[in-house]
């Protein structure tokens, strides 16, 4: 990969890259239809296995398109799939509120899926290239853990404003304003600066690009390591948040308190990603040594079964989302140049099929035990993980 020299210098262009990638972030999140499209899919009258359908739906387009979407990122203008990705979402939005149906609801979430595998892999490639060309690889994860409470600072501030502007409109003022939303991510994604030239390397395709990521999966051991730290990392924590809710309704709390608490547990990831440059020197033993106290946070907090608890709970999050920057770093600096957007969409379609294993995972359990209990059975596979990290640390020593 050709990259042009640099016509500005390192510290402007750093900033043009990182005030354009937390602006996308946020925007990308603030979304008002978050707190409330389940509210109005019930409220069309959907069943509860019709809303559950729309979510597998949902996976499944971004578990298929998730590869193929990084090889293209590979093989044509990463900055393009970026603009081009909010936009999809902002006609399932537009569809969702003006056409209120089941089939409506599909193609929506067809489009969203389709949108976040167009961004999965194409952002962070984009990313660390930029950062790599200014000579400031090494802070990729102190700018990615930034970018991830940017985005979780979106999801709250949306949370806040969706209620008054539903009481306001219902759900087509908050639908208006969550297509106004993916416009604006669309128009912020131009921004990015991109001196990568595709059209160098993409002159075989997408599968070209594809067969070359795998490849050099495929010949370094260290490098599958990375991959598959990923999804070990992101998948479990990243399909119990859907559930908090329920864990915190559990606790006793009435459901006007509800939200309160939710930001409480938000404000904990926040911290964690914010905490991502401090930790970027962690090895894989302090790595372990996170992941194995955020499972315990978690397990503790979600078992007392009190509001208090949820203190611990937002420890763990934190702790999780702080893990995930840093494994999402790792990898970033495992690749070479060729296959980077593969390798990462590799990587998030683990975390994809982790995550629908866990929803099932949830399902089955869920039905003869309390949501605590739950998610303290969940967090054993993060013991595992940094278990076997400790491992790996102590037979490198």
């Amino acid at each position: 990969m050709t990259l042009t020299p640099a016509r500005v210098p390192a510290a402007v262009g750093e900033r043009r890259l990182t005030a354009t990638l937390y602006g996308y972030q946020f925007l990308d999140d603030f979304v008002l239809l978050y707190p409330v499209y389940a509210l109005l899919f019930a409220d069309t009258g959907l069943s509860l296995w019709q809303i559950s359908s729309l979510f597998a739906l949902w996976s499944l387009t971004g578990v298929l398109l998730e590869v193929p979407s990084g090889a293209w990122a590979d093989a044509v203008s990463r900055r393009l799939l970026l603009w081009l990705g909010p936009l999809l979402t902002a006609v399932g939005f537009a569809l969702w509120v003006i056409v209120p149906s089941y089939g409506a609801f599909a193609l929506g979430f067809v489009l969203w899926g389709a949108r976040g595998a167009l961004g999965s892999g194409a952002l962070e490639a984009l990313v660390y290239d930029e950062l790599d060309r200014l000579g400031a690889a090494g802070r990729y994860a102190r700018v990615m853990g930034r970018a991830r409470a940017a985005g979780l600072a979106g999801v709250m501030a949306a949370m806040a404003v969706a209620g008054p502007v539903f009481a306001w409109g219902g759900y087509p003022a908050v639908g208006a304003a969550s297509v106004l939303a993916c416009l604006l991510t669309a128009a912020t994604a131009t921004r990015f600066p991109e001196h990568r030239r595709p059209a160098e390397e993409g002159d075989q395709g997408w599968a070209a690009a594809l067969r070359s990521g795998l490849a050099a999966a495929r010949g370094d051991r260290a490098l599958r390591a990375a991959v598959l730290l990923v999804p070990a990392v992101g998948a479990v924590w990243g399909a119990l948040d859907e559930y908090t809710p329920l864990l915190v309704r559990e606790t006793g709390v009435s459901d006007a308190f509800v939200p309160y608490l939710l930001l409480l547990v938000w404000a904990g990831a926040t911290a964690g990603g914010l905490l991502a440059g401090p930790a970027e020197r962690l090895g894989t033993r302090g790595l372990a040594a996170l992941l194995t106290g955020a499972a315990l946070a978690l397990a503790a907090g979600a078992l007392s079964g009190r509001p208090a608890g949820l203190v611990l709970v937002a420890v763990a999050f934190g702790g999780f989302q702080l893990a995930t920057v840093l494994a999402d770093a790792r990898l970033q600096h495992r690749i070479e140049d060729t296959g980077r957007a593969t390798l990462t969409s590799v990587a998030g379609l683990g975390t994809e099929l982790g995550t629908v294993a866990v929803y099932g995972a949830y399902a089955l359990l869920g039905g003869v035990a309390a949501h605590g209990t739950v998610f303290a059975v969940l967090a054993v596979p993060y013991l595992v993980t940094g278990l076997l990290l400790a491992c790996r640390a102590r037979t490198r020593r």
